[in-house]
């Protein structure tokens, strides 16, 4: 096994992750097998629980774990599935040395963060990255992202892992990647002392990086290598230029002009292989149309929505069709704000803030033919304004909002939780789908598998009465109701599911590829 570790320093929101899943995008393009960790440094157990404002999208892996956007971005770079494993937190770290302790397993030891902490860090780092399969293959090389700025205290214990991991294994299995900042100044010249500092603190710890990658807002000048060169002591072949792209999807075919990839197979003494270029022909490819989409949201933070985000670009590449996103305010947007959009989508959420705006949206949509996409709340609050609007029943609601005709319930093994961490209805799920249908139209197949993400489900006292109606309950899991569309309306179909979790670049998800294309077909008829 080959580990790359990704470090940042100078500030946070940098890109480790983006620049990892590049790393990983440029050695899969060449053949090699790779997995992917991702070090967060909080005391939460996972993600499932933060704020999505304040931390950005909760992704959900295959097997339920909520965990940080960058797994997202690796999945989709790397076309793989990681696990809860993949994903490593302060928390999760400190209770399982701690539940060793109370089993008796130090027993005679003080335990302390050296050696028992770094130790559970590394086996746990080896442990998944041993474990990793891709379709039969094992993994060949695991992208170690160590969450954080070099320096910040909550680190500390995770970088001395590395620094003993880089110690312990032979020279060629192990290379450091740091990432750094270089700004430009008030006259705008690109300053080099952060990243000199940012080194200069990464080697007090022990450790010293073997390629420094540069994220600036231009292609970084010759003399600005040199000089990081110099001072930070590395090759100048391995200071990478790492300038803003259009897409992220580009960055990969950036940083291999950069020369990233010679420099990574030298450092690990891996075999210099022929690139597949099948991945840098999809994100370049031409558009030919454009179409407007609105999301109808409560969060003004668009990292809330990456994946969705993410699935409408892959689906419009699929398409040759620039998807342009607005975001629409669920509690300010008006009618000709909706007027102007080829489509409208409602993501998924918690709390009622914003609930009136969703239904109202919902209901525009299809009173107007205009191509509508739920997910998970988005496919609730479509059978509350279903209910509302064409059964009468004005006072529909679901049951997490309140009293009143609750078409939507809490799922029947949530009656009893308490606790909120990792509770949910969460990962992957089958769903059976309906021939003769618009689900069945996009996927191809009966039996599907996609992720989830929630307590609530469409009450089965009502579903005869709303099916009788004219909704269509396309999808099911059991007698859960999973895929909802309207027939005689150009695209009206909504998911309890989230399949924008599952989309990929090569692989858009079927439900995003059909809204897509009716928000192009709209568009055409509106001209």
């Amino acid at each position: 096994m080959k580990y790359i570790f990704v470090t940042g320093g100078v500030m946070s929101g940098l890109g480790k992750g983006i620049t990892a899943a590049s790393i990983g995008r440029i050695l899969k393009n060449r053949g090699y097998q790779v997995t992917a960790i991702k070090i967060d440094p909080y005391l939460n157990i996972d993600a499932g629980t933060m704020n999505p404002a304040q931390h950005g999208e909760v992704f959900v892996l295959s097997d339920g774990g909520e965990v940080d956007l960058d797994l997202g971005n690796y999945e989709r770079f790397l076309d793989i599935e990681l696990t809860r494993p993949h994903n490593i937190t302060t928390g999760k770290i400190y209770k399982t040395v701690i539940e060793k302790e109370r089993h008796g397993d130090f027993l005679g030891s003080t335990v302390q963060i050296i050696p028992h902490i770094t130790d559970e860090i590394k086996g746990h780092i080896a442990k998944t990255a041993e474990a990793f399969e891709n379709h039969g293959h094992k993994a060949e090389v695991c992208l170690v992202e160590v969450g954080g700025t070099v320096g910040d205290i909550e680190s500390m214990p995770f970088l001395e892992a590395v620094r003993q991991m880089r110690g312990e294994l032979p020279a060629q299995d192990t290379a450091l990647v740091h990432v750094t900042l270089v700004p430009a100044d008030t006259m705008g010249d690109l300053k080099t002392k952060p990243t000199q500092h940012s080194v200069k603190a990464l080697r007090e710890l022990g450790l010293r990086p073997d390629i420094i990658v540069c994220r600036s807002d231009r292609v970084l000048p010759g003399h600005s290598r040199r000089k990081i060169s110099d001072f930070c002591d590395v090759p100048i072949s391995a200071v990478i230029s790492a300038a803003d792209a259009p897409d992220i999807y580009q960055v990969p075919m950036e940083l291999e002009k950069e020369g990233i990839a010679n420099v990574i197979l030298d450092t690990l003494g891996l075999e210099k292989r022929g690139v597949d270029s099948e991945w840098y022909h999809t994100v370049t490819a031409e558009y030919t149309n454009r179409a407007t989409i609105g999301i109808v949201t409560k969060y003004g933070i668009e990292d809330v929505y990456l994946s969705i985000k993410e699935a409408l670009k892959h689906a419009g590449r699929a398409l040759s069709t620039e998807v342009r996103i607005r975001w629409l305010d669920a509690e300010t947007f008006d009618d000709h704000d909706l007027a102007e959009l080829d489509g409208i989508l409602v993501p998924g959420g918690f709390g009622s803030r914003g609930v009136p705006g969703k239904i109202r949206a919902i209901q525009y949509a299809r009173e107007n033919r205009i191509p509508f996409l739920g997910i998970c709340l988005g496919f609730q609050m479509a059978v509350v304004e279903f209910a509302r609007d064409v059964l009468g029943y004005k006072d529909a609601i679901s049951e997490e909002f309140g009293p009143g005709t609750q078409v939507i319930a809490i799922l029947p093994e949530q009656e009893e939780v308490k606790d909120l961490g990792g509770t949910m209805r969460l990962g992957d799920c089958q769903v059976d789908v309906a021939t003769g249908t618009t689900a069945w139209d996009l996927y191809g197949k009966t039996g599907i598998v996609e992720r989830h993400r929630h307590r609530y489900e469409v009450n089965p006292e009502y579903i005869e009465e709303i099916k009788t109606a004219g909704l269509v309950f396309s999808g099911k899991n059991g007698n859960r109701m999973e895929i909802l569309e309207l027939p005689g309306h150009p695209f009206f179909f909504a998911t309890q599911f989230h399949p924008e979790f599952r989309s990929r670049p090569t692989r858009p998800s079927p439900p995003y590829l059909g809204f897509v294309n009716a928000c192009r077909e709209n568009k055409e008829i509106k001209q």
